[in-house]
């Protein structure tokens, strides 16, 4: 929580502006009752018509200066949450694009969208209704019993138990009201979470008929929050009602007290209609004081999520068991093995390999036989359990960041767009790539074709996610992006499976023969795309089954024998 307060650097004047102004307010709205009963004591009273105008602009002039400052209040109080809150969601966005795969598995993606939005949001109204409010209402609450005491003592009284009362009421739900918040945005991201699992798989859910087992599982989750929020909201509206209930007892104590006071000539009719007006200021007062707590409680329960992300290291402590490889290898691992949970079983066990500078490398096995995981963790995206893994003879755990992932080519499994334009897209492999360099990226990728056929070419616009164009023409820019960087080391994960065989060919081809030989890792379901590597790893459980060439493989592995008769005939064609 400390380490937000940095955030209020360069907002310190409208910090200190903010409740300085609004304590101002509260002086000349102080002065009112004062001026109230000089009208009924020295002006009805005694029939004087020039105190009574006179006592009239004064209260005029209270409120035009009472305006002034709470407008001056309201903008400064606003300029520093609004800045605050903007600088906190540049620093939470920038902590988020470092975070490793690991640690971004670990909170959750549904999570850090709440952070970003929601309780970034609450912080914001937080700060402003603290700058506005904080220091005026305990102010106006104090200062009119203060006030009162000059009055009369023994009525003042009456304000120093109803305040003390109060203030247990509102400081005991509050206690209450705080851990019922945090479990209503740990459940807020639940359904945040099912929300954006349900619209980004919505064509699944379709193809297989689930949209009412889907809408089943929201309203659960839906009920659960719900269910939460109106027990908390329940605890939360015992604030208004108590606070009336105990403000008009005392307005009540009041009122027959100050009767028989005025009676006895113990103070005046104004001096008792003052009282009463410091009253009512408590009350208002109390009541914008207990929504500020509540708004609070949510401001805090958000700032300490957002602490908890900014706290959260970017990537896991990497260790270097040994520094350098020996072998001058361009990629080598030694006894490598992956968990991504301590608990949890191990995801790949002691994988080991060595790779030459230029070769090509397959790697095939089923569904979630950590081929994703081995490949994710040669640039470093995890950090190994166990062992290591070198890159040009070098730990990864030695290498910069930056300096490890300029060396790679990535092209994921999803294949992802992001708006703007084909141009805007590719430039992300390397900014200051010329418009041939990105044709020749376009020609090896198999994609310079259909962008011909687009009426802007390279300006063509490109839809959030790439949603205008086809899943194999997705799959291709994002070849050509990688290939746009002239990587050391270029990693296809399952990158072509929307491609027909024709086209993964000459793809294939192309890649084969770049002019910078780049060492290629190839993950794969099909035999047809890594055949001709020169090392293909077979994959089952976690564990390297097999490793060779094509040949050896289908005569001494009988897994991958398996998996290349499934899809060839026993003539040699495609299945």
């Amino acid at each position: 929580m400390k380490k937000l307060l940095v955030f209020f650097r360069g907002y310190r004047k409208e910090s200190v502006f903010a409740p300085a102004f609004k304590c101002l307010e509260a002086i000349f709205e102080l002065l009112v009752p004062l001026a109230v009963a000089a009208i009924i004591d020295n002006g009805i009273k005694e029939n004087d018509t020039k105190t009574i105008y006179q006592m009239c602009g004064v209260m005029i002039a209270l409120g035009i200066i009472g305006l002034v400052c709470a407008i001056c209040a309201q903008f400064f109080a606003a300029r520093a949450a609004v800045g605050v809150s903007a600088k906190l969601r540049s620093a939470l966005f920038s902590h988020i694009q470092d975070l490793g795969y690991a640690k971004t598995d670990e909170i959750g993606t549904s999570t850090l969208i709440t952070r970003m939005t929601g309780d970034i949001n609450s912080v914001q109204t937080g700060i402003n209704m603290f700058l506005r409010l904080f220091m005026r209402s305990p102010f106006i609450v104090f200062g009119a019993m203060i006030m009162a005491f000059t009055i009369h003592v023994r009525l003042a009284l009456i304000f120093a138990i109803i305040i003390a009362i109060l203030a247990v009421v509102v400081f005991g739900i509050m206690m209450i009201c705080i851990p019922l918040d945090k479990k209503t945005r740990a459940n807020t991201d639940r359904v945040v979470g099912k929300v954006r699992e349900t619209y980004t798989g919505a064509r699944v859910v379709r193809a297989f008929n689930k949209q009412e087992h889907e809408v089943e599982d929201f309203n659960e989750r839906h009920k659960s929050l719900t269910k939460l929020q109106l027990f908390t909201g329940k605890i939360s509206a015992l604030m208004n009602p108590m606070t009336y209930v105990l403000i008009n007892l005392a307005v009540i104590v009041l009122i027959r007290s100050g009767a028989i006071s005025v009676d006895s000539g113990e103070i005046s009719q104004g001096q008792l209609i003052a009282l009463y007006n410091y009253m009512s200021q408590i009350l208002v007062e109390l009541i914008k004081l207990a929504n500020l707590i509540v708004t609070l409680n949510k401001a805090v329960a958000g700032a300490h999520r957002i602490s908890d992300v900014l706290d959260t290291p970017a990537e896991a402590v990497r260790v270097a068991r040994e520094e350098a490889d020996p072998t001058g290898a361009a990629v080598r691992f030694d006894h490598v093995s992956y968990r991504y949970h301590s608990d949890a079983d191990a995801a790949i066990s002691d994988i080991s390999f060595s790779v030459e500078p230029g070769q090509t490398v397959g790697i095939i096995g089923g569904t979630g036989s950590g081929k994703s995981t081995l490949i994710h963790l040669i640039p470093g995206f995890y950090t190994p359990t166990e062992g290591n893994v070198f890159i040009n003879g070098k730990n990864t755990a030695l290498y910069e960041k930056e300096q490890l992932r300029s060396q790679f080519g990535i092209v994921p499994q999803r294949p992802v767009l992001f708006k703007g334009s084909i141009r805007s897209n590719l430039l992300w492999g390397r900014e200051d790539a010329f418009e041939e360099e990105l044709w020749n990226a376009l020609d090896s990728a198999q994609a310079s074709e259909f962008v011909h056929q687009k009426e802007k070419k390279l300006d063509e616009p490109v839809a959030q996610y790439g949603r205008n164009f086809s899943g194999g023409q997705k799959q291709r820019l994002t070849i050509a992006r990688a290939l746009l960087r002239r990587p050391s080391f270029l990693i296809f994960d399952d990158s072509s499976s929307a491609l027909d065989y024709g086209t993964e060919s000459r793809l294939l081809h192309a890649i084969k023969h770049l002019s910078y030989r780049p060492t290629v890792f190839i993950v794969s379901q099909r035999t047809s795309s890594i055949m001709h590597a020169d090392l293909i790893l077979v994959m089952e459980d976690g564990e390297i089954v097999g490793s060779g060439t094509h040949k050896e493989l289908l005569e001494r592995c009988e897994i991958y024998r398996e998996i290349h008769r499934s899809q060839y005939s026993e003539g040699g064609e495609q299945a």
